[in-house]
C-alpha cells in the first residue's frame, strides 16, 4: 500500500494555570467549558493524522477528495489548538496598561494603549470567532486581523501576541449575548508579563 510520507506523534493538552480559576468576570464554570473544547481540537488533530497514516495512494483519483478534507480539517483542528493555547496562557493577569517592550510596540503602531484596545475589541466585535494582534516580520510591525474560524485569514510570517476568542462558547455562559462586556473582561485579565515574555523569546525589537 502506498501511503503519505510523514511521521506526526500525538500531542496531549497542556493543563490549564491555576489563574484562570479565578478571572475577574469570566467563572469558573466558563473556563472549564471552553477547556472541553480546546481538548477535543487536541483530539481531533491526532485522529486525522492517525487517518492521513492510512490514506492508500493507489486507490485512485478519488483518494484526492478524501485528502483534501482531512487536511482542511487538519487545519481546523490545529488552529483551534494553537489559538486556543495562547488564549488561556495569556489570560489570568491584573490587565491594565502594560509595560515593557509591548507597550513600546503599541505605541509606535497604533498611538496609544487605548487606540490598540479599541481597534482590537472592534475586530473582535466584526469578527465570527477570533482577533489578533500579532506581529507582521515583513512590514515590522504589529496589526490587529480578523478570523472568522481556527483557519481562515492567515497571515504568512506573522507571530500572534494577543488571541481573542470571540465565538459564543467563550462568553455566552457569563454574559449571553454581550460580547462587548466579555470582550472588556478579557482586557482585565490578560497577563502583560506573558506577552513581553513572547515579545522577549522571538526576538521582537521596536
Amino acid at each position: 500500500m502506498a501511503t503519505l510520507v510523514f511521521n506526526a506523534e500525538e500531542i496531549a493538552p497542556r493543563e490549564l494555570k491555576p489563574e484562570l480559576y479565578e478571572l475577574e468576570g469570566i467563572s469558573r464554570e466558563a473556563v472549564e467549558a471552553h477547556y472541553k473544547l480546546y481538548e477535543g481540537y487536541v483530539a481531533k488533530r491526532n485522529e486525522i493524522l492517525a487517518k492521513l497514516a492510512e490514506v492508500d495512494l493507489a486507490a485512485g483519483n478519488q483518494v484526492y477528495s478524501e485528502i483534501r478534507a482531512l487536511k482542511v480539517d487538519l487545519t481546523f483542528a490545529i488552529g483551534g489548538v494553537k489559538n486556543h493555547e495562547i488564549y488561556f496562557e495569556h489570560l489570568g493577569g491584573e490587565g491594565g496598561d502594560p509595560g515593557g517592550p509591548i507597550l513600546d510596540l503599541i505605541e509606535r503602531d497604533f498611538g496609544s494603549i487605548e487606540d490598540w484596545a479599541r481597534d482590537l475589541k472592534a475586530s473582535g466585535m466584526s469578527g465570527r470567532g477570533w482577533a489578533w494582534t500579532a506581529y507582521d516580520w515583513d512590514e515590522g510591525r504589529l496589526f490587529n486581523y480578523v478570523g472568522d474560524t481556527q483557519n481562515t485569514f492567515p497571515i504568512w510570517n506573522a507571530t500572534p501576541l494577543v488571541a481573542l476568542d470571540v465565538y459564543e462558547h467563550a462568553y455566552f455562559l457569563d454574559f449571553q449575548t454581550d460580547r462587548g462586556s466579555y470582550i472588556d473582561a478579557f482586557f482585565a485579565n490578560l497577563d502583560w508579563a506573558v506577552v513581553n515574555d513572547w515579545v522577549s523569546r522571538y526576538q521582537i525589537t521596536v
